[in-house]
């Protein structure tokens, strides 16, 4: 119960701070960068509805300046011989790969509970939630990225959360999102007036989606030793050296993008399994999602239907006809 009031009280806190964007907007002690964004975001919610037919509510309509980097923190966990998380199972969510909180030291604090019991542990910051539907989420401070496409998309994901969620399959959950999210984006920028940006917008694509690819095969390495009838002590010290070849082969990542830095802060961390658990989680069935938009004639709202008469099904037919479905790859 101290978890689901800990929920409450940190949604109830942002709703409290928040105003109508279009205030905000006027008024005149807001720094013209933020009006700006405001101003480009909301644009984007009204695409979300008129074109994505995404849910229209009063979603990201009200906006909170929450005086910090990210709105929440997700603990993630994994034996120490498995990339495997563990799940925690909710009330209306169902079971997640992860526990989420609304204050960094509870986080932290949980994240000390898992290591002490020999647990690889991740505490990751999160810039957006979303309460499916349930409430109207707010606009954060959190969410006004710097990249217009990272602006936009963040909305399209969360409002795809919002249009299908299914219980106790996070994968597929993401997976979906992600994918009107990569659509939706797609659309917002071949607008007559925005094609010159979706170039810059498809570089980091493919630079994400390369730097992905490295921890995916990092994923998988981990994922043979484990299975190994090696030794505890063989397996502990080919880990090791697995982990030290990622970090070699972020070199030549770099290499390959012009020295870019954008994922240095991460991979300065002390990488563990869990660091690795969810990179499978959201983005293994993303093309499976992809080629069920395309069979829908790129029509959103057929696309809609379609997922979820996929997402009705219990849960391993699912997987099976994804698995079909990535196979037209």
């Amino acid at each position: 119960m101290g978890y689901y009031w800990e929920k409450i009280q940190g949604h109830t806190e942002i709703t409290n701070q928040q105003r109508p964007v279009q205030d905000v907007i006027d008024d005149p002690q807001t720094p013209a960068v933020v009006r700006e964004r405001l101003i480009s975001t909301q644009a984007a919610r009204n695409f979300a509805s008129e074109i994505l037919q995404l849910p229209d509510n009063e979603s990201y309509r009200n906006y909170a300046d929450i005086g910090r980097d990210y709105v929440v923190w997700t603990v993630i966990a994994t034996p120490p011989y498995s990339t495997k998380a563990k799940e925690w199972c909710f009330l209306i969510v169902g079971c997640l790969s992860y526990r989420g909180y609304f204050s960094k030291q509870s986080a932290d604090e949980f994240a000390q509970e898992l290591k002490n019991q020999n647990m690889d542990v991740y505490v990751s910051g999160i810039k957006a939630y979303s309460t499916l539907g349930w409430f109207d989420d707010p606009l954060l401070n959190t969410m006004l990225y710097q990249s217009e496409a990272y602006r936009v998309g963040i909305i399209f994901h969360e409002l795809a959360h919002q249009q299908i969620y299914v219980e106790d399959d996070t994968a597929s959950n993401e997976a979906f999102a992600s994918t009107v999210e990569l659509e939706g984006v797609k659309a917002w920028f071949s607008q007559p007036d925005k094609k010159y940006q979706y170039k810059d917008y498809l570089l980091s694509r493919r630079r994400d989606k390369d730097f992905k690819d490295l921890l995916k095969r990092t994923r998988e390495k981990l994922n043979l030793l484990f299975s190994s009838s090696l030794k505890i002590d063989n397996i502990k010290e080919n880990k090791v050296k697995i982990f030290s070849q990622l970090q070699r082969s972020y070199k030549d990542f770099k290499l390959r993008w012009d020295d870019y830095s954008g994922y240095d802060k991460w991979m300065s961390k002390k990488l563990n399994n869990a660091h690795l658990a969810l990179v499978a989680t959201y983005n293994n069935r993303i093309p499976a999602f992809e080629n069920l938009f395309k069979e829908s004639g790129d029509n959103f709202t057929l696309f809609y239907k379609k997922v979820e008469k996929l997402m009705s099904l219990e849960k391993k037919q699912r997987i099976t006809e994804l698995d079909k479905l990535m196979s037209k790859s």
